[in-house]
């Protein structure tokens, strides 16, 4: 049960509520995290299941390459394997998880230090640390892409540091990778203006001293865990931000052997060290933009203690190729406030949705925005400049439409692109963008980009869809299922609505022919006709006088 003194879930409670609402899978048989069980979570994302049908899966019996036990489980997709999931974990519905980040940024609440914690039921130091087996070699971490990482690699991080000049500390999701039982390489992303822990980093090294105090949580509090990879400003503590997300103070303790506070309900926390001298060799890896990232020099972090609670589970994020669960738990959340940031900031109250395309684009890249029919062109322009600019790492490609048009399917908007753009009116290239997160490549020196903004909105009103409308399509779906034929998918657009340049006779001529009364409509056309008109000369009933 949630203790009396705390109100939000720490990871266990967590759990309990995914399985309560059927979103948690418990696999039990032996699984190898070196090799099948990353694979295994991947399947559900690559498989053809839709985002709906996506679960958590808790491993309770995980092995290595080799063979070797552990004694903790796994959790994977638990934090963001689909939206329903992040819902429950924010403890709000999808449709108000905006609100919540917008309070939570706005007013965020201090955290509160105890002297005991959960985390620190079970504390190694010293020699513990030592040998095979031991230290970071005892806990199941898995190797996220199996044929080409180097090794296991955390991933589901609260990596805190601290500015050595303020105190302010710093939550961030970034990957570390293992190196002995006792040692693991840090890479803290430099991401445009510098990730908060890589600033504490510069900092430390221009202050001339030789080490940096670290600390990593793994299995945090949902709204402590929502927080490290939101890249949130610069100098703001994210551990108030995660109590405005619960609503009340988040519970701190004091680490055991570096001077920062970590979170009380953490499942593990590795302390440590950063070395601000040397760097070491790391990966390679698979990376969240899609490519495996090759060796690099990062931080290496001499461990001197690991805490954890006595019935800890180590929690792993599902990355690389999109979509993933590190994708999932930023589209979630960004989604809403890049429509907050152009419906309530910019004013643009034509704009009805804001999608970050997921598969492969990692939801950095490419955005759509669906406009209002009739909006002025003026304000799909503000739209798409708004909405490139609001966030440095999003928004390379930006791209208009009608509410007709999917913003899931990508056939779609190819279509739109295709029969409502017209390019030498209706694109815009704007230079100077930076190229943000994504595979290194040699022949760039400064990473630079461009932004590509396309209104593909329609510039008239069309004709319908040329599809079935929707009660026809679904009659003949109850044939197709009882003739047994194979499960459909329905995939938009499936069906097509009397919308746009569509008139009440020609509504009317449709239904008749349905009934198959087509007879009736040849009648009706045969008083029309008419000599010395061309072939393709366009026809309106409702101007037929």
């Amino acid at each position: 049960m949630t203790d009396a003194k705390r109100g939000y879930p720490d990871l266990h409670e967590h759990l309990d509520a995914l399985r309560r609402a059927g979103l948690l899978l418990t696999i039990d048989r032996p699984i190898d995290k070196d090799a099948e069980l990353h694979p295994l979570v991947r399947w559900q994302f690559v498989g053809g299941i839709e985002e709906h049908e996506r679960r958590a899966f808790l491993f309770t019996n995980v092995v290595d390459g080799r063979g070797r036990r552990y004694d903790f489980p796994v959790v994977v997709a638990a934090f963001a394997g689909n939206a329903a999931i992040y819902s429950v974990g924010m403890r709000a519905p999808v449709e108000e998880i905006e609100a919540c980040w917008s309070r939570a940024l706005a007013t965020p609440i201090p955290p509160v230090v105890v002297e005991r914690a959960v985390c620190q039921e079970l504390v190694i130091t010293g020699d513990a640390l030592k040998g095979e087996g031991n230290g970071l070699d005892s806990l199941p971490i898995p190797i996220s892409t199996p044929g080409f990482d180097s090794a296991p690699t955390l991933t589901a991080t609260n990596v805190i540091t601290k500015d050595p000049e303020t105190g302010i500390q710093n939550h961030g999701t970034y990957r570390a990778g293992l190196k002995a039982p006792d040692r693991m390489v840090v890479r803290m992303a430099t991401r445009i203006g510098g990730a908060g822990g890589y600033r504490h980093y510069l900092k430390y090294q221009a202050r001339g001293e030789k080490v940096m105090p670290c600390a990593v949580a793994l299995g945090c509090p949902p709204c402590v865990a929502y927080v490290a990879p939101m890249k949130l400003p610069i100098d703001l503590d994210e551990i108030g931000v995660a109590g405005g997300l619960a609503g009340e103070p988040i519970r701190v303790v004091r680490a055991k052997t570096v001077d920062l506070l970590v979170p009380a309900e953490a499942e593990i926390v590795i302390e440590g060290l950063i070395d601000t001298e040397y760097l070491e060799p790391e990966g390679p890896f698979g990376e969240s933009h899609g490519h495996i990232a090759l060796e690099e020099f990062n931080m290496p972090l001499q461990v001197t203690a690991i805490t954890h609670r006595r019935n800890a589970i180590v929690a792993s994020y599902l990355s690389q190729v999109t979509p993933s669960e590190s994708s999932a738990i930023k589209r979630v959340s960004y989604e809403p406030m890049f429509l907050a940031h152009l419906r309530n900031t910019l004013g643009i109250r034509t704009v009805k949705h804001v999608k970050l395309h997921e598969r492969l684009t990692a939801i950095r890249r490419v955005i759509i925005i669906t406009m209002e029919r009739g909006a002025p062109r003026t304000e799909i322009w503000r739209a798409l400049q708004g909405a490139s600019s609001f966030k440095a790492d999003c928004g390379k490609i930006c791209i208009a439409v009608n509410d007709d048009i999917d913003p899931d399917n990508s056939d779609a908007i190819f279509w739109a692109l295709a029969f409502r753009m017209n390019p030498a009116d209706d694109l815009l290239v704007l230079p100077h963008r930076s190229a943000g997160h994504g595979p290194e490549r040699e022949h760039e020196s400064e990473r630079v980009d461009a932004t590509l903004l396309m209104d593909a909105t329609m510039k008239e009103e069309l004709p319908p869809l040329a599809l079935p409308k929707r009660e026809y399509m679904e009659r003949a779906k109850k044939v197709w299922e009882e003739l047994g034929l194979a499960k459909l998918r329905p995939q938009s657009p499936w069906y097509s609505v009397p919308a746009g340049d569509w008139l009440p006779q020609w509504d009317e001529t449709a239904k008749r022919a349905a009934l198959g009364r087509y007879l009736e409509n040849g009648e009706l056309s045969a008083k029309l006709k008419r000599k010395g008109l061309r072939p393709e000369t366009k026809f309106r009933p409702d101007e037929n006088k």
